[in-house]
């Protein structure tokens, strides 16, 4: 019924883990880049950029015209515009409360808020060319990084004991943290003309994206980038960004009609870049000129990741039926460091602490089709049409190879995927971390749509790997020591 009616109307440690880049608790700490001093003198030097218009000074409560885009949600709006969801609804009584998420394109009327120091309106790229989605079906990475001239075709590293050449890099990357690799590849051009300069400074290479003292080289900066990225968009995603603290210390509320992969970027050039450098890099002639040059207009075709009215498909829990495991971890984030907290961790009875072997298998939530598989990953595909870049998707961490199934299997709900371990990333014993995608968007455990597994829901704790699961006035409580407390049968 609501589709029928939208469619009418539309440090050391610190260091150790950055060379892993596994799954691990995220920090709320806002990273403060400061430029060296050589920096800071050329950014004098660069042309002015065109001022940004700036809105009006609404009334409190000034009805504006607003065209939902894809994932906004009724408390999301309510955070960017100042207004109440019930304000909302009163302007638009044709909307249920019940919603989810709005359809792409559907008009409204918002009751605005107004907050002085708004950001610019201008928006540098559309969410379906921020996350590993179908923006990318039809393009050839590979292709495209080869046909390139600059020093970064030739680039290299090993990661998880494993070569990845410059194509491959960007493809783990892109499918581990679900970011886009055309974002990472306008990135490396922007920042460091690595696609179009032939000659390699390694001495550069160290801070290319951004200066770092921890995060230093090639894949390094990237996965950082991709780390942070990924935090500012999930965080604006879920309301939780919406002023930017700028390194000279002003305040820039971020304009409530902006979307997030435009946010994501400019809270990611926020944190190293300040004044006209960072006005330029989000304006017209930033950025997003150069992601225009190398790809064309992100705006043109189908720029929807979260349809309207989205909702999950019926999951069990990960495990047989009539076992008893332990909610180990509560949501924390799907992959990296940072937001989105999309995963949580479930992990099967042991002898001992730490990482051990077990004959427990976890098993598909729904039927589905394995897309994928690595080190300690198995992605399953609910759509069956063999992309994980298209509708939803079901992330499977820490599944040991021995047992695992294998990649082109297509399975039923309750079919073994594989036995929980510490494969594939940093873990202090064996469990399972799973998490969820659509159209490569992360979905946050909590949120809008909840991650729902046989009724069980998650609730975040006051920080990441705390929290409940909850079903009716059932409660089992996060915990890595697995008590009574932590325990979940499936019946």
């Amino acid at each position: 019924m609501m589709d029928s009616f939208f469619r009418k109307k539309l440090k050391w440690i610190s260091f150790l883990l950055a060379l892993m880049l596994f799954t691990s608790a995220c920090s709320n700490v806002r990273p403060t880049y400061i430029l060296p001093a050589a920096q800071q003198t050329e950014e004098a030097e660069l042309p002015t950029s065109t001022p940004f218009p700036a809105r009006p000074v609404y009334a409190p409560g000034t009805l504006v015209d607003y065209t939902a885009q894809s994932g906004d949600t009724l408390h999301l709006l309510s955070v960017r515009f100042g207004a109440t969801v019930q304000e909302i609804l009163w302007a638009n009584p044709e909307i249920p409360e019940s919603t989810a998420t709005l359809p792409p394109g559907f008009p409204m009327r918002m009751p605005i808020f107004y907050k002085p120091l708004w950001g610019t309106a201008y928006q540098i790229i559309p969410d379906s060319a921020f996350v590993y989605g179908p923006d990318l079906i039809g393009f050839d990475l590979r292709a495209f990084v080869e046909s390139s001239s600059g020093w970064y075709k030739q680039y290299g590293s090993y990661i998880q004991a494993e070569y990845k050449d410059a194509t491959n890099l960007l493809t783990w990357l892109g499918e581990n943290y679900s970011i886009n690799p055309r974002l990472l590849l306008a990135l490396l051009e922007y920042r460091a003309q690595a696609l179009s300069n032939p000659t390699r400074d390694r001495s550069a290479e160290l801070t290319l994206i951004m200066p770092e003292e921890v995060y230093t080289g090639v894949y390094l900066q990237l996965s950082h980038s991709a780390d942070l990225l990924n935090d500012g968009y999930y965080r604006y995603r879920q309301g939780e960004l919406s002023s930017i603290t700028h390194l000279n210390g002003e305040i820039e509320n971020i304009d409530p009609w902006q979307n997030a992969g435009t946010a994501a970027l400019q809270y990611f050039f926020s944190l190293f870049l300040d004044g006209e450098e960072y006005r330029r890099a989000i304006g017209p002639d930033g950025f997003a000129k150069t992601y225009r040059d190398m790809f064309g207009d992100p705006w043109q075709g189908d720029t929807t990741v979260l349809p309207g009215s989205l909702t999950q498909p019926q999951f069990i829990l990960p495990f047989r039926m009539g076992t008893t495991w332990s909610y180990t971890g509560g949501p924390h984030t799907g992959w990296g460091n940072l937001k989105p907290y999309a995963a949580i961790d479930l992990a099967p009875p042991v002898g001992s602490k730490g990482c051990v072997g077990t004959n427990e298998v976890a098993v598909a939530v729904a039927d589905g089709l394995i897309v994928r598989t690595g080190p300690g990953t198995a992605i399953l595909d609910l759509d069956g049409d063999g992309d994980e870049r298209t509708g939803w998707n079901i992330f499977y961490l820490h599944i040991a190879q021995e047992g695992r199934v294998a990649l082109g299997t297509y399975v039923k709900q309750g079919d073994p995927i594989g036995h929980p371990s510490c494969e594939g990333g940093q873990a202090t014993g064996t469990h399972l971390h799973i998490a969820r995608k659509y159209n490569g968007e992360w979905i946050s455990a909590t949120g809008f749509l909840p991650f729902n597994l046989d009724g069980w829901t998650p609730v975040e704790g006051s920080r990441a790997y705390l929290g409940q699961l909850v079903r009716g006035d059932e409660v089992v409580i996060a915990s890595d020591e697995s008590p009574t407390s932590s325990m979940i049968t499936r019946k």
